[in-house]
């Protein structure tokens, strides 16, 4: 038996800061003996908790399920040792797969060269067997597997989510920075939105955050585009109780109000994108976007503003960053009476160009900037 058929345990791979909320969601979706640790979360799940994660989860970058962990001082051990799996449960010699590691503290000290030679494992093992050997491809393969070394202990994982799953599907056209869907979804949770107010986002970009808003709100699950899922690649992979959760997770989809949900851009090519993703999505068609300045628009009373402003890598035309902050700080205060706003800065230093209190602060990575999430109450 592989390791995670003994424990049915898991780790989920989650961007900095987001730890303490993917604990909640987890336990939300049913797992259990839940265990935050750096950029991660450990949790144990059955198969039907381990496919409802994959399928629903708005967070989570990916669901490792360890085969085999042990001691590793050299790469000749992680060689053999790794021929030592039965990699027939998971390939054939037609199969294409995909190795990712990472490397701390340990004699083999070059990630790279950690995944050659467990590839070389695999490949060597059916060459010997068959004659013929499975492909690399590191797009779109088959199987994604996951190796981590940390101070010599190994740990060679198949990534039960085949591949990142904050690339939920629709995200087909897009401008400069976008901001990731996961990182998106965490700000329209952080929000605590629950369309009792309509959302407004009056600088769209590509519409990452519409369409997670919209996910969020007609129960959409985050995987629904997803032609396929790495946990149909395990050994004791069961076909039947997949179609149970992804059937009942698809039966609560619904419907949004007319005008719940709107959004603008003054880029008339984000404005095209964000139409073209959100019409991707069930239900995206009915979301009105249109081109307009945000500094043109008429009041927006009472309601919920999301947005992802300009840091500086997407503006585009040589505007003074203090001033374009401080115009979208009096825009808030002149035409945004008894609406909350949830502001995420790329850059932190911008924050104060804002001119107006902010009611707290979240950390929130995305890609490679630190940025912040901030709540701001108009009134």
């Amino acid at each position: 038996m592989y390791q995670y058929q003994q424990t049915n345990r898991y780790f989920a791979q989650i961007a900095g800061g987001l730890e303490d909320t993917g604990v909640l969601e987890l336990a939300e979706l049913g797992a259990t003996n839940i265990t935050p640790s750096y950029r991660g979360i450990y949790f144990n799940a059955d198969a039907a908790v381990l496919y409802r994660v994959n399928y629903r989860t708005r967070l989570i970058t990916r669901v490792l399920a360890p085969l085999l962990t042990f001691d590793c001082h050299s790469d000749k051990y992680l060689y053999q040792t790794a021929r030592d799996i039965e990699w027939t449960d998971f390939l054939t010699p037609d199969s294409t797969f995909a190795v990712f590691a990472t490397v701390s503290g340990s004699n083999i000290n070059h990630s790279k060269f950690a995944a050659l030679r467990l590839k070389d494992a695999i490949v060597d093992q059916f060459r010997d067997a068959t004659g013929k050997r499975p492909s690399i491809d590191t797009r779109k393969p088959d199987v994604w597997l996951n190796l981590r070394i940390k101070n010599d202990q190994a740990v060679i994982s198949l990534d039960t989510s085949g591949g990142s799953l904050h690339r939920r599907g629709y995200r087909t056209a897009s401008v400069e920075a976008p901001m990731q869907e996961t990182v998106a979804a965490a700000a329209i949770r952080f929000s605590g939105w629950d369309g009792e107010t309509p959302l407004y986002d009056p600088m769209c970009g590509s519409g990452t955050l519409l369409c997670e808003a919209l996910m969020h709100h007609a129960r959409i699950p985050a995987g629904y585009l997803r032609p396929s899922f790495g946990f149909e690649r395990l050994p004791d992979f069961y076909q039947s109780v997949w179609k149970r959760e992804k059937e009942a997770a698809d039966s609560t989809i619904r419907e949004i109000p007319a005008r719940l949900i709107t959004g603008s851009d003054i880029d008339p090519d984000a404005v095209i994108a964000t139409r073209k993703n959100l019409g991707a999505l069930p239900g995206g068609d009915a979301i009105r976007t249109r081109q307009s300045d945000f500094r043109k628009l008429e009041p927006i009373n009472g309601a919920t503003i999301i947005c992802n402003p300009p840091y500086g890598l997407r503006m585009g035309r040589g505007e003074n960053m203090a001033d374009f902050y401080k115009s979208l700080g009096d825009f808030l205060k002149q035409r945004c009476t008894d609406s909350t706003a949830y502001i995420y800065f790329g850059k932190r230093e911008w924050i104060k160009k804002l001119g107006l209190r902010t009611s707290w602060k979240k950390p929130l990575v995305n890609g490679a900037l630190d940025g912040r999430l901030v709540k701001v109450e108009v009134y």
